[in-house]
């Protein structure tokens, strides 16, 4: 490892608690958010504190694990380099390349000796195999790509409104920080790693056949961030491009593009009645920078781009997001989290009376004491109207909320 390796704390906090218990620790999320590190910074920490630990490592990326195909295959490899009298820390990154995984770690888990940990990017083999043959016995960590104060960390930035515009342009993928943050350097490794995702974890796992639709659809996604869409609607508006695909089809492709972790797709609440729609969702991207480098930064997308943004540091936040819903009005994001509740409206500036009433308005036809708030590009915040605060997406995103 190398010595000048960033911690992220906030995964290490929710992680170290369960070092050493006889529970599986999952970090799942999408490709190059940073989970590998985390693995490796835990394996360190461990080997720091407990000399004689034995730790095995399976990284399914590397070839030279390319022979554990299967559950016996990987049960074999532990049992040969399990040592007596020592606790063994078990590794396994994207443990989705190995069949009946699951079966494995139920095994292992009945001996104490072994301590158990794995990452993944795909959610649904994750949570659909662990939770029907592991139910209480893992954990699941969300790993997010950067936050904007780790990017900050990462790139030895200032907190600045250039900062800001450097994470919406490029996002907050690690790896970033060892790249001249330049558009033609930062997108041609983004373009890989979005490669590598569509072709690897979804057309080659999925055996998507129209793989020219699949990339169109994700086109048509980045740009109709934060636009309520149904499947239907998306096949409606294809028929009108000439282009016929099933609704069931696109239903489908949705699903693989959410469990590889691309996308978020984001439901919505009626807030007075505390309902959820069964119609009618949002798309946001897990990673800014890898939108922009599908369909291009265009600073018009910047209200687009803000959204996801706040988003992003909603889950980062630990809320689960909804779009909310008063009567025929819309909030953009209702968070929850341990019973609290918070409300945001997204505004890239609110230099017209009309975007003023239209957005703190919204908030107030809300009747509760939670907080509101309204997030904007404007330098000059910290007004409140009815208790609803104004605050620069800069401040939003520098604040643990």
């Amino acid at each position: 490892m190398p010595e000048d390796i960033i911690i992220r704390s906030k995964y290490h906090d929710k992680l170290n608690p369960f070092i050493g218990k006889q529970i599986i620790k999952v970090l799942t999320g999408q490709r190059r958010v940073g989970k590998s590190y985390i693995l490796k910074q835990t394996m360190l920490q461990i080997s720091r504190k407990d000399p004689n630990a034995n730790i095995v490592y399976i990284n399914k990326e590397n070839l030279a694990f390319d022979s554990i195909k299967t559950a016996g295959d990987l049960n074999d490899y532990v049992l040969l380099n399990t040592k007596e009298g020592v606790t063994n820390y078990i590794f396994i990154d994207e443990i989705q390349e190995i069949e009946q995984f699951e079966k494995a770690l139920r095994s292992l888990l009945l001996n104490p000796a072994y301590d158990l940990y794995c990452t993944g990017s795909n959610a649904n083999m994750l949570s659909g195999e662990l939770s029907t043959f592991l139910s209480g016995r893992y954990i699941e960590i969300s790993v997010y790509s950067l936050s904007y104060s780790e990017f900050l960390l990462f790139h030895q930035l200032e907190n600045s409104s250039q900062s800001v515009m450097l994470f919406l342009r490029f996002g907050g993928l690690p790896y970033l920080k060892h790249l001249q943050l330049d558009d033609e350097i930062v997108y041609d490794y983004l373009k890989g790693v979005y490669s590598t995702i569509i072709y690897r974890d979804i057309i080659m796992r999925h055996e998507v056949r129209n793989s020219a639709f699949m990339e169109n659809l994700v086109l048509f996604l980045a740009d109709n961030i934060g636009q309520l869409f149904s499947a239907k609607k998306i096949s409606d508006y294809l028929k009108s491009q000439k282009t016929n695909i099933a609704t069931s089809q696109i239903i489908s492709y949705l699903y693989h593009l959410n469990n590889a972790f691309l996308i978020h797709k984001v439901g919505r609440y009626e807030i007075s009645g505390k309902k959820i729609f069964e119609i009618g969702e949002k798309i946001y991207f897990e990673d800014i920078g890898l939108r922009n480098a599908v369909i291009d930064y265009k600073l018009s997308d910047i209200g687009k781009i803000m959204e996801n943004a706040v988003y992003n540091h909603l889950l980062f936040n630990d809320y689960e997001v909804k779009v909310g819903q008063v009567g025929q009005f819309e909030i953009d994001f209702v968070g929850k989290r341990k019973g609290e509740i918070i409300y945001v409206q997204v505004c890239y500036l609110l230099h017209e009376r009309a975007t003023i009433d239209r957005e703190f308005g919204n908030l107030e036809r809300i009747n509760d004491n939670y907080p509101k708030m309204v997030v904007s590009m404007d330098e000059f915040t910290g007004n409140t109207r009815k208790g609803i605060q104004h605050i620069n997406l800069r401040d939003f995103l520098s604040s643990e909320i």
